[in-house]
């Protein structure tokens, strides 16, 4: 697909999914720069959500469907790097902050609402911001977006307690979201991670490699969506976990339902999602670089394989230690990444999978929904009046 010319990507309805995949390791690094203009501005911003007698920040990040997976992602890692460092992260969907904020917020803690969103357009995006700001007492805003003439950054512009920051080249074309995810993604885990910008400026750098090795090897993950099957379903383990959720609703997107997906954890697949594997069901786990983690991941991946039930398990990997003994993409030549930094290269693959799958079903990839049952902005919303 990634050789393809403009023509044939035109037959195959697919120009704009195609071409936004393929330049993601470069808006990583416009993404990098984004970081460095505003990071001073993001820190102060971050400073004035803390009480004055000092004291913890709950850092709330939100968004729907993909934008939603953005804050699954980076939670879990940006939780394991930021101890001690006085902010707590938890990832709640703006659709469940606006249809039960009581049950998601406390509203006497110093918060910062991060809100994803590639249009910033959705009903959810704006109404998200006024309940939180209803139910909180002291709360800050942070929008990341990719839409400099979308609502939420259009009409938060003069908002003296909202700060947005702009990704105009990740503003996917494209019904599904490939490069406003990871852009976003990568921006948020950047602004959050209390690592010096060298390391991070290098950790990028790395993943913007091994993303264009994913990019060059695209027969190799081709072939893993080959032959005759139903059912794909991603693992991974922490924040390779959210990854596992936005891949499988890549293929769910782009396949317009008709491959089932699942997703989970490598530890709680057992715990009745296993039930998914059948004979016609792939296999794909992300494979952690986390020592510890990675023992679990490789477990599952020898399990599933044990079986011998399903049609296909791939592992997702990066070589730096013990690999997966059975059917392995694995990425080699730079240094073990983190988790956080990892989850880029990763998403690739799973967004190219998705993108064969969805020519493999005879879709097309920029538009999946001929019916308009799901639409790239979601509309017929009622957004009801909530009062304290």
């Amino acid at each position: 697909m990634f050789e393809k010319s403009t023509a044939e990507l035109e037959e195959l309805g697919a120009v704009a999914t195609t071409s936004e995949i393929n330049q993601q390791p470069d808006i990583w690094l416009d993404t990098f720069d984004v970081y460095t203009q505003h990071a001073n501005e993001v820190r102060a911003f971050l400073e004035s959500a803390r009480p004055a007698e000092g004291g913890r920040v709950t850092v709330v990040f939100t968004g729907a469907g993909s934008s939603e997976y953005v804050g699954n992602t980076c939670s879990p890692y940006l939780i394991s790097v930021v101890r001690g460092h006085g902010f707590e992260f938890k990832s709640v969907a703006s659709t469940d902050l606006v249809s039960a904020p009581t049950q998601f917020l406390s509203p006497a803690d110093p918060t910062v609402l991060v809100s994803f969103a590639r249009s910033g357009n959705s009903p959810e995006s704006l109404a998200a911001i006024e309940v939180v700001r209803t139910v909180c007492t002291s709360v800050k805003f942070l929008n990341i977006t990719c839409a400099p003439d979308g609502r939420l950054a259009t009409e938060m512009q003069n908002d003296p307690d909202a700060l947005t920051l702009l990704l105009p080249r990740a503003n996917d074309d494209g019904f599904a979201m490939t490069g406003s995810y990871s852009c976003m993604y990568l921006l948020a885990t950047l602004l959050f991670d209390p690592s010096d910008d060298d390391s991070k400026r290098a950790w990028v750098e790395a993943a913007s490699r091994l993303g264009r090795d994913v990019l060059r090897r695209e027969e190799q993950v081709s072939s893993y969506v080959e032959g005759d099957f139903s059912r794909v379903t991603y693992l991974g383990s922490g924040t390779l976990g959210g990854l596992a959720q936005e891949a499988q609703l890549k293929i769910l997107e782009l396949a317009a339902g008709e491959t089932a997906t699942s997703f989970g954890t490598s530890m709680g697949y057992r715990h009745g999602p296993k039930s998914f594997v059948d004979g016609g069901t792939l296999v794909f786990l992300f494979v952690s670089n986390d020592h510890y983690t990675r023992q679990y991941d490789l477990d599952m991946l020898n399990e599933i394989k044990a079986d011998g039930i399903c049609k296909r398990v791939v592992a997702i990997e990066q070589d730096t230690g013990e690999l997966f003994g059975g059917t392995s993409f694995d990425l080699s030549g730079e240094e073990a990444l983190p988790d956080g930094y990892l989850v880029l290269p990763f998403v690739i693959f799973g967004q190219t999978i998705a993108l064969h799958n969805s020519i493999r079903v005879g879709d097309t990839p920029d538009t999946p929904s001929p019916t308009g049952q799901v639409t790239r902005v979601v509309h017929g919303v009622t957004i009801h009046p909530f009062v304290v």
